[in-house]
Protein backbone atom coordinates (compact mmCIF):
# COMPACT_ATOMS: atom_id res chain seq x y z
CA UNK A 1 0.00 0.00 0.00
CA UNK A 2 2.68 2.67 0.91
CA UNK A 3 4.41 1.46 -2.58
CA UNK A 4 1.61 2.30 -4.27
CA UNK A 5 0.64 5.83 -2.32
CA UNK A 6 4.32 6.55 -2.69
CA UNK A 7 4.35 5.78 -6.48
CA UNK A 8 0.82 7.83 -6.99
CA UNK A 9 2.27 10.39 -4.84
CA UNK A 10 5.11 10.79 -7.83
CA UNK A 11 2.52 11.66 -10.55
CA UNK A 12 0.46 13.76 -7.89
CA UNK A 13 3.25 16.36 -7.75
CA UNK A 14 3.16 16.82 -11.56
CA UNK A 15 -0.85 17.31 -11.83
CA UNK A 16 -1.13 19.23 -8.63
CA UNK A 17 1.68 22.06 -9.88
CA UNK A 18 0.52 22.39 -12.98
CA UNK A 19 -2.98 22.55 -11.23
CA UNK A 20 -1.58 25.04 -9.23
CA UNK A 21 -0.23 26.83 -12.25
CA UNK A 22 -3.43 27.15 -13.37
CA UNK A 23 -5.87 28.02 -11.01
CA UNK A 24 -3.50 28.65 -8.23
CA UNK A 25 -2.10 27.67 -5.40
CA UNK A 26 -4.76 27.84 -2.60
CA UNK A 27 -7.54 26.54 -4.47
CA UNK A 28 -5.56 23.82 -5.27
CA UNK A 29 -4.26 23.03 -2.20
CA UNK A 30 -7.11 23.16 -0.28
CA UNK A 31 -8.91 21.17 -2.48
CA UNK A 32 -5.85 18.41 -2.35
CA UNK A 33 -6.40 18.79 1.74
CA UNK A 34 -9.78 17.78 0.86
CA UNK A 35 -9.10 14.55 -0.60
CA UNK A 36 -6.42 13.55 1.66
CA UNK A 37 -8.84 13.57 4.84
CA UNK A 38 -11.68 12.13 2.84
CA UNK A 39 -9.56 9.37 1.37
CA UNK A 40 -8.66 8.68 5.26
CA UNK A 41 -12.57 8.61 6.33
CA UNK A 42 -13.01 6.71 3.09
CA UNK A 43 -10.87 4.03 4.87
CA UNK A 44 -13.60 3.29 7.56
CA UNK A 45 -16.01 2.08 4.82
CA UNK A 46 -13.64 0.04 2.44
CA UNK A 47 -13.28 -3.76 2.86
CA UNK A 48 -11.51 -5.70 -0.19
CA UNK A 49 -8.03 -5.34 -1.34
CA UNK A 50 -8.75 -3.40 -4.65
CA UNK A 51 -10.77 -0.57 -2.75
CA UNK A 52 -7.57 -0.18 -0.50
CA UNK A 53 -5.53 -0.01 -3.59
CA UNK A 54 -7.70 2.34 -5.12
CA UNK A 55 -7.91 4.88 -2.01
CA UNK A 56 -3.82 4.50 -1.92
CA UNK A 57 -3.84 5.73 -5.46
CA UNK A 58 -6.20 8.76 -4.82
CA UNK A 59 -4.57 9.42 -1.23
CA UNK A 60 -1.06 9.15 -2.48
CA UNK A 61 -1.65 11.84 -5.55
CA UNK A 62 -3.23 14.40 -3.32
CA UNK A 63 -0.47 13.85 -0.42
CA UNK A 64 1.98 13.71 -2.74
CA UNK A 65 0.61 16.55 -4.70
CA UNK A 66 0.25 19.19 -2.12
CA UNK A 67 3.96 18.82 -0.66
CA UNK A 68 5.52 21.21 -3.32
CA UNK A 69 2.79 23.53 -2.51
CA UNK A 70 3.89 24.39 0.42
CA UNK A 71 6.79 25.89 -0.75
CA UNK A 72 4.90 28.01 -3.26
CA UNK A 73 2.29 29.14 -0.22
CA UNK A 74 5.32 30.23 1.99
CA UNK A 75 6.42 32.14 -0.60
CA UNK A 76 3.50 34.19 -1.57
CA UNK A 77 2.10 34.32 1.94
CA UNK A 78 5.38 35.32 3.58
CA UNK A 79 7.88 35.93 0.80
CA UNK A 80 11.22 34.66 0.27
CA UNK A 81 13.10 36.04 3.21
CA UNK A 82 11.25 34.07 5.84
CA UNK A 83 10.69 31.18 3.13
CA UNK A 84 13.36 28.65 5.23
CA UNK A 85 12.15 29.61 8.64
CA UNK A 86 8.17 28.88 7.47
CA UNK A 87 9.45 25.53 5.25
CA UNK A 88 11.47 24.35 8.77
CA UNK A 89 8.35 25.24 11.22
CA UNK A 90 5.95 23.38 8.72
CA UNK A 91 8.32 20.44 8.26
CA UNK A 92 8.61 20.06 11.80
CA UNK A 93 5.05 19.68 12.70
CA UNK A 94 4.01 17.42 9.53
CA UNK A 95 7.42 15.68 10.73
CA UNK A 96 6.19 15.80 14.53
CA UNK A 97 2.74 14.22 13.30
CA UNK A 98 4.23 11.15 10.82
CA UNK A 99 6.16 10.23 13.77
CA UNK A 100 3.29 10.33 16.27
CA UNK A 101 0.57 8.89 13.96
CA UNK A 102 2.32 5.60 14.21
CA UNK A 103 2.69 5.42 18.05
CA UNK A 104 -0.62 6.85 18.29
CA UNK A 105 -2.46 4.53 16.03
CA UNK A 106 -1.02 1.52 17.42
CA UNK A 107 -1.68 2.59 21.01
CA UNK A 108 -5.65 3.69 19.78
CA UNK A 109 -5.52 -0.48 17.81
CA UNK A 110 -4.39 -1.88 21.41
CA UNK A 111 -7.05 -0.39 23.29
CA UNK A 112 -10.07 -0.85 20.89
CA UNK A 113 -8.88 -4.10 18.83
CA UNK A 114 -9.65 -1.71 15.65
CA UNK A 115 -7.91 1.14 13.75
CA UNK A 116 -11.43 3.18 13.65
CA UNK A 117 -10.07 6.02 15.86
CA UNK A 118 -6.94 6.59 13.85
CA UNK A 119 -8.74 6.79 10.60
CA UNK A 120 -11.52 9.37 12.30
CA UNK A 121 -8.87 11.13 14.26
CA UNK A 122 -6.97 11.59 11.00
CA UNK A 123 -9.85 12.60 9.40
CA UNK A 124 -10.51 15.34 12.07
CA UNK A 125 -6.42 16.34 11.19
CA UNK A 126 -7.56 16.40 7.50
CA UNK A 127 -10.69 18.88 7.78
CA UNK A 128 -8.12 21.04 10.69
CA UNK A 129 -5.70 21.38 7.71
CA UNK A 130 -8.48 22.00 5.10
CA UNK A 131 -9.52 24.67 7.28
CA UNK A 132 -6.00 26.54 8.04
CA UNK A 133 -5.86 26.65 4.46
CA UNK A 134 -9.24 28.04 3.94
CA UNK A 135 -8.08 30.67 6.80
CA UNK A 136 -5.29 32.39 4.56
CA UNK A 137 -6.50 35.61 3.58
CA UNK A 138 -6.73 36.18 -0.50
CA UNK A 139 -3.63 38.02 -1.53
CA UNK A 140 -3.68 41.04 -2.98
CA UNK A 141 -4.21 40.95 -6.80
CA UNK A 142 -0.36 42.93 -7.20
CA UNK A 143 1.08 40.37 -4.88
CA UNK A 144 -0.88 37.44 -7.14
CA UNK A 145 0.67 38.85 -10.63
CA UNK A 146 4.26 39.49 -8.61
CA UNK A 147 4.82 35.49 -7.61
CA UNK A 148 3.53 34.92 -11.52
Amino acid sequence: MYGVEGLAGLGGRLLFGVLADRYGVKPVLVAGLLVQALAIGAYLFVGRLGEFYALAVVFGTAYGGVMPLYAVMAREYFGPRIMGTVLGAAMMVSSLGMALGPVLGGWLFDRSGAYTWLFVGSFAVGLGAVAVALAFPPLPRKARTAAA
